[in-house]
């Protein structure tokens, strides 16, 4: 059974100051999303599925979708404010400006998950070497496995010069993933590597693994995120800016007994579109690696 991949794109894009995911950089007005499809499918994926906000689909589709399909097995849905929600807690929530997150946006695709499934942010380069990596473990396991997995970078290759980096920040025991914490706010100070937590500023030496949400499922996962979920709706969803993440509950899986992620790794450097200088950079790599014949000219066939 061909793996699905699954695409987090339904983002607000506050510190790019726009709709990042649908952004061109490529030489034929591609997103990065385009290069991310490409991979997948190239490394043996069977469909992707897009977690996109209704209020982006127009240009979603005119900017990225159709190109898209007509070239690979792919469908989108929709993560609103309201979706997963009782009436009553969207009326106690109504002023919430901020996402649900993460694991909010992987349940909302639920019923399109029918295989195991790899998970990826839309504004973040990850390389073909991961999509190899995750499609070749997530081709080799059923639906009800238990043994999920993760691929891993190098803190000081997913590091921007922009701003700050959200990470989650790894311990590996045998081959297999033992913790996860969130560091939302890593930074360069002077020539060392920072991050500020609520107990005061930590330095880190930039060789750390870190995860950047680039996960593989089975189905069977669902179980663990929707316990997280509920978890978190009974105070989550009364704190202003509070999210369901997605790392947390995969450490979540781990720390309960309820499955193993295994860790894999990468020495790919990261690019993304995480600032609206970040941009620039993105298409200079993505021309790089077409002058140097990693992706063809014309991306795709049918465009």
């Amino acid at each position: 059974m061909k793996p699905t991949l699954l695409v987090l794109a339904a983002g607000m894009g506050s510190r790019y100051g726009g709709v990042k995911q649908i952004d061109s950089v490529g030489k034929n007005g591609e997103c990065l999303l385009d290069f991310a499809a490409f991979d997948a499918k190239k490394c043996g994926f069977g469909n992707v599925v897009f977690i996109i906000r209704k209020d982006i689909e127009a240009d979603f589709r005119a900017r990225l979708f159709d190109r898209v399909a007509a070239n690979f097995d792919a469908s989108y849905v929709f993560q609103g404010r309201e979706s997963l929600l009782t009436q009553d807690e969207i009326s106690k929530t109504v002023d919430r400006k901020k996402p649900w997150g993460t694991i909010h946006a992987v349940l909302c695709a639920e019923e399109k998950i029918k295989a195991p499934f790899a998970v990826i942010n839309s504004d973040d380069y990850y390389g073909r070497e991961a999509f190899q990596t995750l499609g070749n473990y997530l081709s080799s396991i059923n639906n009800a496995s238990t043994e999920h997995a993760m691929v891993g970078y190098v803190l000081g290759n997913t590091m921007s010069k922009s701003g700050s980096v959200s990470r989650g920040v790894c311990t590996v025991k045998d081959g297999y993933l033992d913790s996860i914490v969130e560091n939302t706010k890593i930074s360069y100070e002077g020539e060392g590597i920072v991050s500020e937590l609520d107990s005061g500023k930590v330095s880190l030496t930039g060789k750390e693994w870190v995860s950047m949400n680039l996960f593989g499922f089975t189905p069977k996962a669902f179980e663990g995120f929707h316990e997280y979920w509920d978890n978190f709706r009974k105070e989550g969803l009364y704190t202003e800016k509070k999210e369901a993440l997605l790392p947390v509950a995969a450490s979540d899986i781990v720390k309960n007994g309820e499955g193993r992620i295994k860790f894999f790794t990468s020495s790919e450097s990261w690019f993304g579109m995480t600032y609206p200088e970040d941009r620039e950079i993105v298409k200079q790599e993505i021309a790089k690696k077409i002058a140097g014949g990693y992706y063809p000219e014309k991306l795709w066939a049918n465009s």
